[in-house]
């Protein structure tokens, strides 16, 4: 039934919304009994907020990424990969992920506050379904959340909230992945482990971090409070990785994701010294890097 009702909705066309091209919020009291209103938007990031839900909205994510090095290259095309983070207060409908017509289930009724993952090649029909669910009651039932979609997550992914199986989210990076990180990550990082701490409901750990050396950071993540001249931050990582405290100075690299600085490539600082500069010997260092 439900895959009936979203495929005898995909000619329809209501109003009642207002978007842009990143964000789109509006009311299901604006909506025909049944109906399923088309969405599309074209950002990397934005949000959707659907107040009162009735019906069923289908929303295809459609972003103006650059093209990967990969594609340049003339290699294997890349994947694009989303992820849908809810509000808290997210009531009033489910999520289903449409993947060239079958119907996939990805955030059910007042879901954990979570990010959910996933990814498809650009030639793949994908768009996400949001099925109102039946409540005597819509007045207090607003489903939101908000998105973001990367072009390059999966050259070297530390995907949060991915599937227990997910290959390779919780494997040492090896030389190359290393190289490639410290080229193209949102945060570059030198520093030691002050603490981990877990989070079990949101399968997370908590990583934090004393900087000796800010390389990179594309938003303040660390700032001044701890010992004089070095900053403090937080980094996290899925809980299955099972990350402990230890020793070292360590080179942390990885992604802002949904505000929040999410792990990549963390090579013991030496390690990451013999590594660079056995690069440099043989000219095969991606970019410039500064090595003690």
């Amino acid at each position: 039934a439900l895959r009936a009702l979203c495929l005898a909705g995909l000619g329809a066309a209501i109003g009642g919304g207002a978007a842009d091209q990143c964000s789109w919020r509006g009311s299901g009291l604006s909506q025909e009994a049944g109906s399923v209103e088309q969405l599309s938007l074209h950002c990397a990031e934005g949000s959707l907020e659907w107040l009162y839900p009735t019906g069923a909205l289908r929303l295809r994510l459609a972003p103006r990424l650059p093209p990967t090095s990969a594609a340049v290259r003339g290699g294997s095309p890349p994947h694009v990969t989303a992820c849908i983070k809810p509000t808290g207060t997210f009531r009033g409908a489910q999520l289903y992920l449409e993947r060239e017509g079958v119907l996939e289930l990805l955030l059910p009724e007042a879901p954990r506050p979570r990010a959910r993952c996933f990814s498809w090649l650009p030639q793949e029909k994908v768009a996400l379904f949001l099925q109102a669910t039946p409540h005597p009651d819509i007045s207090r039932r607003i489903a939101a959340f908000r998105y973001e979609l990367r072009g390059d997550w999966l050259a070297r992914p530390a995907l949060p909230a991915a599937s227990p199986g997910a290959e390779g989210a919780c494997r040492p990076c090896n030389d190359t992945e290393i190289l490639m990180a410290i080229c193209t990550s949102d945060f570059v990082i030198r520093g030691s482990i002050r603490s981990v701490s877990n989070d079990a409901e949101l399968q997370e750990s908590i990583i934090g971090v004393s900087a000796t050396r800010i390389h990179r950071q594309k938003f303040p993540l660390f700032q001044a409070g701890g010992r004089p001249g070095r900053a403090v931050g937080s980094i996290r990582t899925p809980l299955r990785c099972g990350v402990k405290p230890g020793p070292g100075s360590f080179l942390f690299t990885g992604w802002l994701h949904f505000g929040e600085a999410w792990l990549s490539c963390a090579p013991r600082y030496r390690d990451f010294q013999r590594i660079y500069q056995g690069a440099q010997r043989t000219r095969q260092n991606p970019c410039e890097f500064p090595v003690d």
